[in-house]
């Protein structure tokens, strides 16, 4: 059955290419990521996950953050309802962080933090999830638990032929870069069910991790460690 199992299929991507090819890659992401709303879930959980009072002022940690559009995105939209969020972007790969200029930014491996625990009220992470191993996978979400003060929310792509269907119209009609599309595509490949996630959630010691599907395209998976604050 088409994309039953998790494709094991090598990314294109690499993040140590030239800085032009990067900025295109980024450019291209950036559209897509727009075209998709893929900061929409975090701003309907979260303030829920956190609560009223907490949201006033919140530190997160975006986990591979590449040029840290998402965490910018939030840091504004908090900023606009009179919020005080303050974001550090974590990546891997030192060329991508460079390309963000206004935040903080810390290279290092999902894999191994390099944070004390609860050092941060969030940890986030979107559509990094699937670059990982299953086993890969499993640690990231015990490392993003582990630095979380209150809340750990992790958005990565939904695996099933609908998503894959229109990812692949929406890059022809988009005439994004080849490789960008076929990296778009092998992404959903790599992507996860519900249940395999939960499973490493839970392996990962996320204590009844949430587990839920976000409009057929996203999986959402969270912790909450304290309850929100009202």
């Amino acid at each position: 059955m088409f994309l039953r199992q998790r494709s094991t299929q090598a990314e294109y991507f690499d993040a140590e290419r030239p800085r032009h090819e990067l900025e295109e890659f980024y450019r291209a992401l950036r559209r897509v990521n727009r075209l998709f709303w893929l900061p929409r879930p975090f701003q309907r959980a979260l303030p829920g996950l956190l609560g009223e009072s907490a949201c006033r002022s919140v530190s997160f940690l975006d986990l591979g953050a590449g040029d840290g559009w998402l965490a910018g995105t939030l840091t504004r939209w908090a900023g606009d309802r009179g919020w005080n969020w303050r974001g550090v972007n974590l990546d891997l790969s030192h060329q991508a962080l460079s390309l963000n200029q206004a935040g903080v930014n810390v290279a290092g491996s999902v894999l191994a933090l390099p944070f004390q625990a609860e050092s941060f009220d969030l940890v986030i992470a979107s559509q990094m999830t699937h670059h990982l191993s299953d086993e890969g996978a499993e640690q990231h979400l015990r490392e993003a638990w582990r630095v979380a003060r209150r809340v750990c929310f992790i958005s990565d792509l939904h695996r099933n032929a609908a998503l894959y269907g229109l990812l692949w119209m929406a890059f022809r009609l988009t005439r994004l870069p080849r490789h960008c599309c076929q990296d778009g595509l092998l992404s959903v490949r790599r992507g996860w069910r519900l249940a395999e996630l939960r499973k490493l959630a839970g392996r990962a010691g996320i204590p009844q991790p949430k587990v839920k599907l976000y409009f057929g395209a996203r999986v959402l998976v969270y912790g909450v460690k304290e309850e929100p604050m009202r």
